[in-house]
């Protein structure tokens, strides 16, 4: 095989196994999911917000999925208020010079989460410390919790109200599914909300 077609193999072996993550997911956590999209609606319809974090790839799914309640992801519509934690680069790093990188979100649930919120963790294993932090710290203050994860949920699985555990080892496919959870949530959130500017 040429250098292309060894490419082009691969490449087609890693969408077929993102499409069966998905296919995979949708037969599992269908019902999970739109469980998850009701608490954010119920948070918003309270006054709350949503509160997401992760680490690398998933700090900037968390950035992802709050600007899709910031901004819009389908027609437009009043912007929903959403926190993405890792967006404040001196916000992380001075308290992780001041307290440590384990307390990052911890921290910033102490300083923005109010009870009725919702705190959106995402950790492609299931054990990241600093995220297992916030949530717990977000549980002890009174918001209510999702996970999203995958690798058999880790310990975030147990620790959360709606665990949302992609059916796969592998971190890319994991990173994929959490952003189409996001927008399956925020779709969701959009109908329930705004169900004048879906008749559009």
């Amino acid at each position: 095989m040429t250098n292309a077609s060894t490419g082009a193999a691969r490449v087609r072996a890693d969408l077929l196994e993102s499409a069966r993550v998905k296919t995979e997911l949708a037969e599992m956590l269908s019902a999970a999911i739109a469980d998850a999209a009701g608490a954010v609606v119920a948070a918003y319809r309270s006054g709350g917000k949503t509160i997401l974090f992760g680490n690398g790839g998933s700090a900037t799914d968390a950035l992802h999925i709050a600007a899709e309640w910031t901004g819009k992801l389908g027609p437009d519509r009043p912007a929903l208020p959403s926190i993405a934690l890792p967006a404040n680069p001196a916000e992380v790093t001075a308290i992780a010079n001041d307290y440590g990188y384990g307390h990052v979100f911890a921290r910033g649930i102490e300083a923005h989460g109010r009870p009725g919120d919702v705190a959106i963790g995402l950790s492609t294993s299931g054990n990241s410390p600093n995220v297992l932090a916030g949530l717990e710290e977000a549980r002890i203050r009174g918001l209510v919790t999702i996970g999203l994860t995958g690798r058999g949920g880790g310990k975030l699985a147990d620790r959360v109200d709606h665990p949302l555990v992609v059916p796969s080892q592998q971190t890319a496919r994991i990173q994929e599914a959490h952003i189409a959870i996001g927008h399956a949530i925020a779709t969701l959130v959009d109908e329930a909300l705004f169900p004048e500017v879906r008749e559009r």
